[in-house]
């Protein structure tokens, strides 16, 4: 019988995130690689006690893949656990390549996105009519190169809400970047570990907020969120719940 691979999304931290059916796999993996500190290890409770446990922080993509190849040979079941939802910034797409190259099957369960744990920490619609109908994911360049045309300073010119993964640690960069188009006033929140016991919560506009978060010693495991929704005043409601108006998505 041939065994499987299957990427799992674990959510944002608080272990009751992990969906029902990433929860069932956990449950039933023979092998569980997960992605070291920013998987709470909570998620992984619910494992067989014979079930063998790695942590993906200690391992290049080269040893990842023979552990799954190994593994799936002897027709086991290999839970890949990622933080958040593994589609953004999970890396996963360089995993199922090389899973592909040795015909290994594998499915993909998705989680709730750290980015929708901030939101929800931070109690934020994130598209309020009149003030942004557009999310922009994305984070800035570091080790890993960026088309030109995606940078932060492009992409503020449209002053859309903007959430940004990767970023704290360059937060000095990211603001100056951030400020090519939005105002220095523009409301901004970081927010790190967002739904874990510890999470940390900090609120400012782009003209205080890297000292902020200086002051704070917060370095990584954080996401940026700037735009007008995180202090939007009055707003205009939208027309979903407007008794003049008939919706089918209501």
């Amino acid at each position: 019988m041939k065994g499987k691979v299957i990427f799992i999304g674990a959510g944002p931290g608080d272990p009751d995130l992990v969906t029902v059916k990433g929860r069932n796999v956990i449950e039933k993996a023979d092998v569980i690689v997960y992605a070291g500190s920013l998987v709470n290890k909570e998620v992984l409770n619910p494992r067989k006690e014979d079930c063998v446990v790695y942590n993906s922080a200690v391992l290049n993509l080269e040893e990842t893949t023979e552990i799954c190849r190994e593994a799936t040979s002897k027709g086991q079941l290999v839970a890949r656990v990622h933080t958040g939802d593994p589609s953004i910034y999970g890396a996963i797409g360089e995993q199922i390549r090389e899973l592909q190259k040795y015909d290994i099957e594998y499915d993909i369960i998705p989680g709730v996105s750290s980015l929708f744990g901030t939101a929800s920490v931070l109690e934020t619609e994130l598209t309020l009519p009149e003030i942004s109908q557009t999310v922009i994911i994305t984070r800035p360049e570091g080790r890993t190169p960026k088309p030109r045309s995606e940078s932060i300073s492009s992409l503020s010119k449209h002053q859309a809400t903007m959430c940004i993964f990767l970023g704290i640690g360059m937060i000095d960069k990211v603001v100056d970047e951030l400020l090519v188009g939005y105002s220095e006033d523009t409301p901004i929140a970081v927010v790190k570990k967002a739904t874990w016991d510890d999470q940390e919560i900090i609120r400012g506009t782009l003209k205080n907020i890297a000292q902020k978060v200086k002051d704070a010693n917060i370095t990584k495991t954080a996401m940026i969120v700037v735009g007008d929704v995180l202090n939007p005043g009055d707003f205009t409601p939208s027309k979903l719940y407007d008794p003049n108006f008939k919706h089918e998505y209501r």
